[in-house]
């Protein structure tokens, strides 16, 4: 299962499952990346 992501811009990001992380993470886009969309498979791609 991956649970963590390292974005590009610096901001590490752990999740408590799959689920969470991929929240996290599109949390983080619309947050500080506006216009970046990434859906499950291309975060679970880049996590580990």
């Amino acid at each position: 299962m991956k649970t963590r992501l390292n974005c590009p811009c610096g901001t590490y990001i752990v999740g408590k499952d799959e689920d969470d992380l991929v929240e996290q993470t599109q949390t983080h886009l619309t947050e500080s990346h506006p216009g970046m969309e990434y859906d499950r498979e291309q975060i679970l791609f880049i996590a580990y």
